[in-house]
């Protein structure tokens, strides 16, 4: 373990990374079997400032900007996926698009508490017919006098089963706007749900609105903003953690792959002195270094408000969630019957890292996405002596 100074221990990363080595990673395996993260340690994060780590200081949080959120992330990722499950979705879904696109008494209101973890957010999105296709979203709203009336089921809502408070997203007539809606607000019902591949200790569950009664000021920016603003400012962020999340799931496999090589031995000599494990081991150490200098361009370029910080984002989400699913297989190959035994760390990785080509916008999705920006920016002819893109 490397030695800190007094002062490091004062930088919010530094302190994340001591946390997330001392109180997480030895018991990531018992919180993916009990599937719960235990309420000490969502409060212990709080204490340490991880829940408001990127809010505005005015707001209570750190304020740290994307390269150290970035670090960070990862420092918790690699202990524990389901603990930076509740960064990306209180941290980065919910606080960072509050604090970006919530009004002042809004943020008065919430963002304090959440950012010091006396309340925790989710974000109700997704439901049973509605997931990368946000606009089929069927959850709906009706203005009366002061009040908005919410009724329809979110499914597949990380932390629902905990939150306070909830960021929803719902229709009317094809308008879309977003809500806070504050768990115990009559007609709000949360139903617990499990049996998932990964992410198991984050609280999954569907979420029910039955005339709910939102106050017109928690209306998010404004009405008709809801998928277009709000979510995908959300996205954006949640996409950014996603990517780091990936580079932090592919370097504790990477770990794992290479302890166990250099010593298991297997017809007389250590599996690691094989070509075929060498191969996948100089495959990985290249991947991992190639998807963290993707997630530190995407953040340099949020750091700037680069235009191009979106599609940045995007490569380095579907690049590192592919290459974490690329390592952990073959760490688990390198481990042989271990790897599929859930006393060794490499199963879990294996399973935590599909997750994340599936939530925050598909592979598939992405695929898409970067297919069309590189349509756009490269099928480029010449016609009448001038350059057009296609």
């Amino acid at each position: 373990m490397r030695q800190v100074s007094e002062e490091q221990t004062c930088d919010p990363v530094v302190r994340a990374r001591l946390f997330a080595e001392h109180e997480l990673a030895d018991r990531a395996g018992e919180f993916d079997r009990t599937g719960r993260l235990p309420r000490d340690v969502i409060r212990k994060m709080a204490d340490e400032g991880l829940l408001g780590a990127t809010v505005p200081k005015r707001w209570g949080g750190h304020g740290l900007d994307p390269l150290a959120y970035g670090e960070l992330t990862e420092s918790v990722g690699k202990a524990c996926a389901s603990t930076r499950a509740l960064l990306t979705v209180h941290t980065s879904l919910v606080c960072e698009t509050l604090a970006e696109r919530a009004s002042d008494r809004l943020k008065e209101k919430y963002l304090t508490d959440l950012a010091t973890g006396r309340r925790i957010g989710c974000f109700a999105l997704s439901e049973a017919e509605a997931g990368s296709d946000a606009a089929s979203v069927t959850t709906r709203y009706v203005k009366k006098g002061e009040l908005f009336v919410l009724d329809g089921r979110k499914k597949w809502i990380s932390f629902a089963g905990i939150a306070d408070l909830l960021l929803v997203f719902a229709n009317d007539n094809g308008v879309s706007s977003s809500f806070l809606v504050e768990r115990d607000m009559p007609g709000v019902e949360i139903h617990p749900m499990s049996g998932f591949l990964g992410n198991r200790a984050t609280h999954i569950a569907e979420v029910s609105f039955t005339d709910v009664e939102v106050p017109a000021e928690n209306l998010v920016s404004g009405i008709g903003l809801g998928f277009g603003f709000v979510a995908n400012t959300a996205l954006f962020h949640g996409r950014y953690s996603i990517a780091w999340a990936g580079v932090a799931i592919a370097q504790a496999a990477l770990e794992v792959m290479c302890a166990y090589a250099t010593e298991r031995e297997q017809f007389g000599t250590r599996i690691g002195s094989h070509q075929l494990v060498q191969k996948m081991v100089a495959d990985a150490v290249t991947q991992v270094a190639a998807a963290r200098e993707l997630c530190r361009r995407a953040g340099r370029l949020r750091l700037e408000c680069s235009t191009d910080a979106v599609m940045a984002t995007n490569i380095a989400k579907y690049f590192s969630s592919t290459i974490a699913q690329q390592v952990t297989s073959d760490a688990v190959q390198v481990l042989g019957g271990n790897g599929c035994w859930d006393q060794y760390p490499a199963e879990r990785l294996f399973r935590e890292a599909k997750i994340l080509e599936i939530i925050e916008g598909t592979s598939q999705l992405q695929q898409l996405m970067i297919a069309d920006y590189g349509y756009k920016k490269f099928a480029v002819r010449s016609r009448g002596g001038e350059d057009e893109v296609l």
